[in-house]
């Protein structure tokens, strides 16, 4: 058989998988490399999928032709609709997931994909070919060679795990950390840094006493993640909240000189918003207590996942914080807690491609991009396995903008401002966010995944037929007129709304707070039946049209940043009045437009408008030579 490939992936985590399904479905012939064929799509820390932002990523990746939001949703063990008393821009989902299912379901995709082969190999360098790559070797000499390389190496780069004094080498528990690659990339001359993140311990079930914590079940009408699934039955499985206790914080505090992360052990930067235990107790010595969140590993397993107690202590330390805990006091520890240090390349270095700007053919995903999260890695993954296919089949790339998707979002901000601790997606990074929600991510995105052959025909036929039946409907609400008769009053009081005195359109009732959807349907029922998303989306159209209007224009602002393009052998140097910090900032970032230079960290308006001037003079100078 050949070893000849169009595309080769290095890592089977989230983004791998994502990145290597990508690459194959759209004609590809891929190799997906794994170092341990057992953990493909693996989830190494919390078993759950989606939350506030991250949901955001998971419907954008189904909307695309990604796989995560099909697999989250069939093994969910609950569901849980985030933020529903808060505006749809910041509204998100999450899944509690069955962590052996879903990695044996993701497997099984792979394996049964056309055009892509999965193969266990630890891959030990990159074959380069002057400036572009051309394939790999992996530990015992095999060559594959490709057009394309994706690496998807997670927390495997020089991979060293920490648990008090004990330090082991390992890309995650009970596997190998990649040292040879990691090495051969600071070779090559990318800039390279350390992250630290870790997780907490897993308690076998029966030895909880659960009566000391809260449950908590999922929602009764679970809204699944991806747009092709039909129906999801499912007994919820619940978790349970509890607290740490003051002799919990104490055994910390006593102990801290223990911890690798606060004696000096640790090098690599952890993130602020998602502090280990030690990190709490130290950080915030006036709360009394930090949440502690039990939640279940799977149907078959009885490990239950720890939320709210990573550290890096020591073992006997561990287990006396753990039996410290109200509810935890018999507890026993299956597998203990753990930090973990890595190896990751900035990304300012690549492409919005994800395209590394120093070896051509070579794409980054996932954690070596100093993100963390399931999701994000996932995004990461499509992004990079589409790029890489539009490459290999010498087509434009996909590149899309801030406007457009929570994965653009990331990606600029990632190859603009780099990272000074771990990624991890926020709504609040979005400017455009009440136009960039969960609901309408096919909207957005799905016929640029049927145009890159992610998607069928008929998929394509539906959404058009759903956007239709969305723009018939609000042109209905908005020329359909209410009269102030009795009857119509008598269902707006019900509903503890004002009546209406003069004729009324239906979309100005339904713009009033404490109505929705339901009552269009009682005073005037739309011509067909409507789809429970569709209504949604009808109403939130209506509702929030006057914010959703000021967003587009704010867009179209943007867009004429976007408009002016940066010649590519513009000499920064040559710029008067340009600071010497942002003359090397816009030579590291290579920015393509004036909307990505303006988001260079320390960019000022004033530094802005020299560029746009000193552009303008050289096309103008151009035009005339």
């Amino acid at each position: 058989m050949s070893n000849k490939y169009h595309v080769i992936v290095v890592g089977a985590g989230h983004a791998g998988c994502e990145a290597a399904l990508a690459a194959a479905r759209m004609g590809c012939s891929t190799l997906l490399l794994s170092i341990y064929l057992d953990t493909v799509a693996h989830m190494p820390c919390s078993p759950s999928i989606g939350g506030i932002g991250k949901g955001h990523l998971v419907r954008e990746i189904d909307a695309l032709g990604g796989e995560m939001a099909k697999i989250a949703d069939k093994t969910a063990l609950q569901f849980k609709r985030l933020n529903t008393r808060k505006g749809p821009a910041v509204r998100g989902t999450r899944t509690q997931n069955d962590k052996v299912k879903y990695r044996t379901y993701m497997k099984h995709v792979i394996e049964k994909t056309d055009n892509l082969e999965l193969k266990q190999a630890k891959v030990e360098s990159l074959l380069i070919e002057g400036d572009r790559v051309v394939g790999v070797i992996d530990e015992i000499g095999r060559v594959f060679e490709a057009e394309a390389v994706i690496l998807a190496t997670g927390t495997f780069l020089h991979g060293l795990i920490h648990i008090g004094t004990t330090k082991i080498p390992a890309g995650r528990a009970g596997e190998f950390s990649s040292e040879k690659l990691a090495d051969q990339l600071r070779e090559l001359g990318f800039e390279m840094g350390r992250m630290k993140t870790g997780t907490p311990a897993r308690i076998h079930k029966r030895s909880i006493d659960f009566s000391c914590f809260e449950k908590q079940l999922g929602d009764e009408e679970p809204y699944p993640f991806s747009l092709f699934t039909e129906k999801i039955e499912i007994e919820p499985v619940p978790c349970y909240f509890g607290k740490t206790s003051k002799k919990c914080h104490e055994i910390i505090r006593e102990n801290i000189h223990l911890s690798p992360l606060y004696n000096g052990t640790i090098q690599g930067i952890s993130a602020r918003y998602c502090p280990s235990l030690e990190d709490k107790i130290m950080k915030f010595p006036h709360k009394e207590f930090h949440n502690i969140i039990l939640e279940p590993e799977g149907i078959d397993t009885e490990e239950i996942y720890a939320s709210g107690t990573g550290n890096s202590l020591p073992y006997e330390i561990q287990e006396r914080l753990i039996r410290s805990i109200p509810g935890l006091e018999q507890a026993e520890i299956m597998r203990c807690a753990y930090a973990i240090e890595y190896d990751f390349v900035q990304p300012t270095q690549l492409k919005h491609t994800l395209e590394s700007k120093l070896i051509k053919g070579l794409f980054l995903c996932g954690q070596i991009n100093g993100t963390s999260g399931y999701e994000e890695a996932a995004a990461q993954g499509i992004w990079a396995g589409i790029n890489a296919a539009l490459m290999v089949q010498k087509r434009p790339p996909l590149v899309l903008d801030r406007s457009q998707a929570y994965i653009a979002v990331m990606i600029d901000d990632l190859v603009i401002k780099g990272v000074i601790e771990p990624y991890r997606m926020f709504t609040s990074r979005a400017e455009y966010r009440l136009i960039l929600r969960e609901d309408n991510a096919d909207l957005r995105l799905l016929e640029i995944g049927y145009r890159l052959g992610l998607h069928s025909k008929d998929t394509c036929k539906d959404l058009i037929e759903r956007k239709k039946q969305i723009q018939d409907e609000i042109k209905r609400l908005k020329t359909t007129r209410l009269y102030p008769v009795e009857n119509v009053n008598k269902i707006l009081k019900q509903r503890g709304s004002s009546p209406i005195y003069n004729p009324t359109t239906l979309d100005q009732i339904l713009k009033r707070p404490e109505l929705n959807y339901s009552v269009i349907e009682e005073l005037s029922p739309p011509p067909i039946s409507l789809s429970k998303r569709i209504k949604e989306e009808v109403e939130i159209e209506c509702k929030y049209e006057g914010y959703l209007k000021r967003q587009e224009a704010e867009i179209k602002r943007f867009k004429e940043l976007e408009y002016i393009k940066i010649p590519e052998q513009i000499d920064y140097d040559k710029i008067p009045g340009l600071s010497n910090e942002l003359r090397e900032k816009l030579k590291k970032t290579q920015p393509d437009n004036l909307s990505q230079a303006s988001r260079i960290p320390g960019m000022t308006p004033a530094a802005l408008s020299i560029l746009r001037i000193f552009i303008k003079k050289e096309n103008h100078l151009k035009k005339e030579g």
